[in-house]
């Protein structure tokens, strides 16, 4: 870690604040971009529809927590999770965030401004909607992981 980018990171931080160094910026650009996808979404629909409240920082970091521990609790569909049958039922993803949220969260996720597109040439890049993300990703790798000359690169990695 480098010092001088992160000095409230020491060997005491808790993992938590340095995945945050890394997906701070990540994690505003989705709520960013959900919202204005949904606002496209509104501006679209021909009658009057039912606003729902706009997506949080704390609202998107608990979606992304809850679709990561869906990797680990696995159901045989998403609404399973927050089942309310006595057999099936895993009481940690009602309580974290209603199913409905979550749903709503998951249909407008956006990473880029659908406006935005580039015009199709030979050197268009078809992975533009997340580019932002991988380009957001490298600079806080360069910035703040400064690995040191003794480094184990395991076999599988390495060809």
């Amino acid at each position: 870690m480098k010092k001088s980018e992160a000095p409230h990171i020491n060997k005491d931080s808790s993992p938590l604040s340095v995945l945050m160094l890394f997906f701070t910026v990540i994690f505003h650009l989705l709520v960013e971009q959900t919202n204005l996808y949904y606002e496209q979404f509104l501006d679209r629909q021909a009658g009057p529809s039912c606003r729902l409240p706009d997506i949080t920082l704390p609202a998107m970091m608990t979606f992304t927590a809850l679709a990561l521990r869906m990797g680990h609790v696995l159901k045989d569909t998403l609404h399973d999770y927050w089942s309310r049958l006595r057999q099936t039922r895993t009481l940690f993803f009602g309580e974290t965030m209603t199913r409905d949220r979550f749903l709503h969260i998951l249909h407008f996720l956006h990473f880029a401004d659908n406006s935005q597109r580039p015009n199709q040439s030979e050197e268009y890049d078809r992975l533009w909607k997340l580019r932002t993300i991988f380009d957001t990703l490298d600079d806080n790798y360069a910035k703040f992981y400064n690995p040191s000359e003794n480094l184990a690169v395991d076999k599988v990695i390495v060809k």
